[in-house]
């Protein structure tokens, strides 16, 4: 099949165009072009699936460059996708028209403003998911501070300032290490002073950065990684994240927890995995350390909150440690697993922030002990809606948070990590611990639903609540079945993304064999999405 030309263009410039002609029009049709500008996202984005070759899934598709100039260093504008990045894609497209059919609080409270920066924001994340120059994808990267930045200042709650502020300085920081990172990996790919190896090609880094000495693959990658893991976000550089979601509008938590949060964890895999896998190869154990330590303690810290909204913010922190855990295992189902996680989270997390929303505009209150229980009386849809995006989060068997924490346990307890002599004990007590994570997000969101939903209504509430509008319906009916289609078949997703997390596995197993030993006796097992074969040693 022959690739369409400019189709990946057309829906990189979508959101941009949306942002301007939503910054000249009138005020009253500001929310009728954001609509039709999402709209437009989604069809071209189900026109590029059609067009993708999944059988090519693992290269990049549909590439197109253009130099820009190449002295002092060289500028190319560079977009493809292969399969995960066409999944975050859709996905990008797909959130950002939920976000923009939730936005119906704004009101007459500025909307020209409102959507254009929100169409600005998008246009930005789209960069980082398509990119692969990595200079484009470092502008495309920092870029989204500035629209987010307005849109936690100017719509959010009452400490909207502070919160706004918290999350423009962690993630200026971030882009200053990322930063740092990309200069001294250029400048060691011999950038000043051979002509032929200066490049930000991220095609061309990824078969070069790889043969760096060790120690220059840990030092370049140190940058990227903790850029990365403060947008994941991971302790200890998490604390903006609670703060952002609580003021920010409910719309813009959709489009936080479901797409900005993923540009960290594409960055680990795209960028730290595929560039430096001497990085994870030395420093697995503690990164899956490190997600373990994330799922528990934020699960924990769930359970003493009291503003729904933070119960919710912290559950992001803690499933996004699975893909810390997952990534760090490098085997093939490990990293299946994570990538999954990414795109469950992203559909998940959108559902569970927009009917924290759809509560809080009834009650004009987040928190728990004021709302009292006993809403499932006036709102019986959305119970329902609400009961279906708990047992999401929670990894209900048969919904998509399950395929992917069942995957990052498979993975992770059969990967070269566990069964290694060096720090196979290690890496599965770190594995026990995550999964004791599953429980403790069972207890605070069924709590949750408890809390709001059941016992005895308060006086107050009496004939003063009303259940789901027809947008509200629509939104989260789409959203739960999204959900539900993604546990039933996870095929239908993972066949684009697979022969990458394959691929990636295969090259970092191979150049841990003379790293990490098995261990006396143990079986030797090669972990795949679609096969598993064990052969014992003779």
């Amino acid at each position: 099949m022959s690739e369409p030309t400019h189709l990946l263009t057309i829906l990189f410039l979508v959101p941009l165009l949306a942002s301007l002609a939503i910054a000249c029009s009138p005020e009253a049709v500001a929310r009728k072009m954001a609509i039709a500008f999402g709209s437009a996202m989604c069809a071209v984005a189900a026109w590029l699936t059609c067009q993708f070759s999944l059988d090519r899934a693992a290269e990049f598709q549909m590439v197109e460059k253009i130099v820009w100039f190449n002295q002092p260093f060289p500028v190319q504008y560079a977009v493809g996708v292969d399969g995960m990045s066409l999944a975050l894609v859709v996905l990008t497209a797909f959130i950002t028209l939920m976000a923009v059919m939730a936005s119906t609080s704004i009101g007459d409270n500025r909307p020209r403003l409102y959507y254009s920066m929100l169409m600005l924001l998008v246009f930005s994340i789209q960069g980082v998911f398509m990119s692969l120059d990595l200079l484009q994808f470092f502008v495309m990267y920092e870029l989204e501070l500035v629209p987010m930045y307005f849109l936690i200042a100017i719509w959010g709650g009452p400490r909207r300032n502070y919160a706004a502020m918290k999350f423009l300085i962690y993630t200026f920081f971030g882009g200053v290490l990322m930063l740092a990172g990309l200069l001294y990996m250029y400048a060691q790919m011999g950038g000043s002073l051979t002509e032929s190896l200066s490049t930000f090609d991220m095609q061309i880094l990824a078969q070069r950065c790889p043969g760096l000495p060790k120690d220059v693959q840990t030092l370049a990658c140190l940058g990227f990684f903790l850029a990365f893991i403060i947008k994941l976000p991971s302790f200890p550089l998490h604390t903006w994240l609670p703060d952002a979601h609580v003021e920010a509008p409910t719309p813009i938590s959709m489009i936080l927890a479901g797409l900005l949060l993923k540009m960290g964890s594409y960055g680990l895999v795209r960028i730290c995995m595929g560039f430096f896998p001497f990085f994870f190869i030395d420093y697995g154990p503690q990164i899956m350390a490190l997600g373990a330590f994330n799922i528990v303690w934020a699960a924990m810290a769930c359970l003493i909150q009291q503003d729904m909204k933070r119960v919710i913010a912290l559950s992001s922190v803690s499933h996004m440690g699975f893909v810390l855990l997952g990534l760090a295992s490098l085997s093939s189902a490990a990293i299946n697993g994570a990538i999954f996680q990414m795109l469950s989270h992203g559909v998940i997390s959108a559902l569970l922030f927009f009917l924290v929303g759809t509560v809080y505009e009834r009650t004009h209150t987040r928190n728990i002990t004021e709302i009292g229980g006993g809403l499932a009386k006036q709102m019986p849809t959305l119970f329902y809606f609400w009961m279906l995006g708990t047992m999401a989060n929670l990894g209900l068997p048969g919904l998509s948070g399950f395929v992917a924490e069942a995957a990052v346990f498979y993975g992770a307890y059969t990967s070269p990590m566990a069964l290694s002599t060096l720090h196979g004990h290690m890496v599965q007590a770190w594995i026990w611990f995550a999964a004791t994570g599953v429980v403790l997000t069972a207890a605070y969101m069924l709590w949750l639903l408890k809390r709001l939903f059941y016992g005895a209504q308060l006086p107050k509430w009496d004939h003063h609540l009303s259940d789901a509008t027809m947008i509200e319906k629509g939104i989260a009916y789409t959203l739960c079945f999204t959900i539900l289609a993604l546990g039933i078949y996870p095929l239908m997703l993972t066949r684009y993304y697979a022969p990458i997390a394959d691929r990636l596995a295969d090259s970092i197993q191979q150049r841990m064999t003379a790293c990490a030993p098995l261990a006396p006796n143990a079986p030797v097992k090669k972990i795949s999405s679609t096969a598993t074969t064990t052969t014992l040693p003779e």
